[in-house]
């Protein structure tokens, strides 16, 4: 053994171990140093934005997710008022971060142009996958009406808030629930969800296009574009256009003249 440590030379041997530790820091500073360049800066915005939002990655907003709707916000590229389910206390928070003025908008919530369900006659009985989206394949859906809702509820199942039931064939969606994510209207394969201030006084419960025999043929709740509810609004809040009113809401009182007046009742008042 001792012959085998007189054989070593120490000086040597030390400066080899110095050199090689000398060059794994110089490595391991480079490595530091490199990443520190190269990481990906985050913004604090986007952290302290996405903590307000509801984090329901509904993707209402029409983002994949919170997250990326929260570095959109932030670069400017969305407005935060597109997320639905976010408290108003929150978008008051994250317009404060922003620099921006508080949203001031009205509460939405979804509602479904659509009155037929099992009163709108079946072109054909439909045996297959269950879902609106499926029917629709096969020639636009069982219904008579090509524009009426197909009760199989698509939108039932994407609403993460048990806002939306299928009532005797048609949907429909308890305001009170609803946080406006946006998800039933972009599910519906007849898009006749649409999301409108909660405080709506009156909805048109209907979306066909159709002229007024074939209506009376396809459902016995459809509007037969008779006109008399624009004729009668005393606000002249209603116009008819292809068939059908439409209400502008900015001038509509509440005051139900159309409900009344509408003879396929077909004109519902919200509560």
């Amino acid at each position: 053994m001792n012959n085998l440590l007189n054989g070593i030379n120490f000086t040597t041997l030390f400066t080899v171990v110095g050199i090689v530790a000398a060059i794994a820091i110089l490595f391991a500073a480079l490595i530091v140093l490199v990443s520190r360049l190269t990481a990906v800066k985050t913004d604090e915005k986007v952290e302290q934005i996405k903590d307000l939002l509801a984090g329901a990655n509904c993707g209402g907003c029409g983002y994949a997710g919170c997250a990326d709707f929260a570095k959109a916000v932030a670069e400017g590229k969305a407005d935060f008022s597109a997320c639905g389910p976010t408290s108003k206390e929150n978008k008051a928070q994250i317009a404060a971060i922003l620099g921006k003025a508080p949203d001031t908008g009205v509460e939405k919530a979804a509602f479904v142009h659509c009155n037929g369900g099992l009163a709108c006659a079946d072109k054909f009985s439909y045996t297959g996958n269950k879902g609106c989206d499926f029917k629709c394949i096969v020639g636009g859906g069982n219904k008579a009406c090509p524009f009426g809702c197909l009760g199989d509820g698509t939108c039932v199942s994407v609403c993460e808030y048990d806002a939306i039931k299928v009532i005797n064939g048609v949907a429909v969606v308890d305001k009170n629930k609803c946080v406006a994510c946006g998800k039933c209207v972009k599910a519906c394969p007849k898009h006749i969800i649409e999301l409108l201030p909660k405080d709506v006084k009156v909805l048109i419960a209907c979306s066909s296009l159709l002229k007024g025999k074939d209506v009376l043929s396809a459902c016995k709740n459809g509007c037969i574009g008779c006109g008399l509810c624009a004729k009668n609004c005393p606000e002249t809040a209603i116009e008819m256009v292809d068939n059908l009113p439409k209400i502008d809401y900015a001038k509509c009182t509440g005051c139900l003249t159309c409900v009344a007046k509408c003879p396929r009742k077909c004109i519902h008042e919200v509560r």
